[in-house]
């Protein structure tokens, strides 16, 4: 019922464009790998996605991300690929950034792991991004990078205020103008408060355009409403490209009646998602998204 149903959303999604997924799968490691019910779920909200963004992959095997390829792979009818960083922390505790993405659809160009060495500013991020430019021939913007971000809470404003500086960086490696900036910030109730935006240049240049805005909860507890995650983008034609009102949380627990009690074992968060257009339409629609920095 459940593969049914999805087939449905996967051929309506289709008709759209290209859906770019991000996902806090929180702490996914051995315990997670080894409870199917969990597991099913997260693969099914993966395969909802053309490309999905993971993040908390703890494996110090180097095990998990092929395993969920290969789990992936048997369950949807597209294959999937995907690349990783490496193990990212400061001292013991550490996380990957992994994309799972459909060669068919978009492929690698290049990746780069970003060093976080800005003189003066060394080790401002505690896991660094994992920059990845991909090419989408089927889509508007032929080709888009991604900056993804998994903030420590507390030093949530200093780290998304640094992703200007990763942008900047970036720039001077890649030849793209479309930027896709997303993931984890944690920025929102306690960790960002009101007054701290103006002190996060991601937030105060108007070129970036903020999709997933300060109202929108992003977390599976009915007790909070905070919007830690987000979706950013920079590049006129990426945001031309962009479908109107696609971009939005995946709330899986209501899609797979779930009790919260269920959802938080698979995850603290919902993944939040947005599609550029496969097929060249008026723009003046999606001109809009350059009114929605919050």
């Amino acid at each position: 019922m459940l593969r049914a149903s999805l087939f449905l959303l996967f051929f309506l999604h289709a008709a759209f464009g290209l859906k770019i997924c991000s996902f806090n799968v929180r702490s996914f490691g051995e315990a997670k790998r080894t409870r199917p019910e969990i597991l099913d779920i997260i693969v099914e909200i993966m395969s909802r996605c053309d490309v999905m963004l993971l993040m908390e992959i703890k494996d110090n095997s180097n095990r998990m991300c092929p395993f969920l390829l290969e789990k992936l792979n048997s369950h949807s009818r597209e294959k999937y690929s995907y690349v990783a960083s490496e193990r990212l922390g400061r001292k013991s505790y550490k996380e990957q950034y992994a994309f799972f993405y459909k060669p068919k659809l978009v492929s690698v160009k290049q990746t780069y792991q970003y060093p976080d060495l800005q003189p003066g500013d060394e080790d401002a991020l505690s896991r660094e991004p994992f920059v990845v430019w991909f090419y989408s021939p089927k889509t508007v913007a032929k080709e888009f990078v991604i900056i993804p971000l998994h903030t420590t809470p507390e030093m949530a404003v200093r780290e998304i205020d640094e992703l200007y500086d990763v942008y900047l960086n970036v720039r001077q490696r890649w030849t793209s103008e479309n930027f896709i900036f997303m993931g984890d910030f944690n920025a929102g109730c306690g960790y960002v408060a009101r007054k701290r935006w103006k002190n996060i240049r991601l937030r105060n240049q108007t070129e970036f355009v903020w999709l997933i805005d300060d109202k929108t909860d992003t977390t599976v507890k009915a007790s909070t409403h905070c919007p830690y995650d987000r979706i950013v983008l920079r590049g006129d034609k990426l945001i031309n490209a962009i479908v109107p009102n696609s971009a939005r949380i995946f709330n899986f627990q209501s899609a797979f009646s779930m009790t919260e009690a269920q959802a938080l074992a698979v995850s603290d968060h919902f993944p939040v998602e947005v599609q550029l257009r496969t097929a060249r339409r008026s723009s003046t629609r999606a001109r809009r998204y350059r009114h929605l920095v919050v």
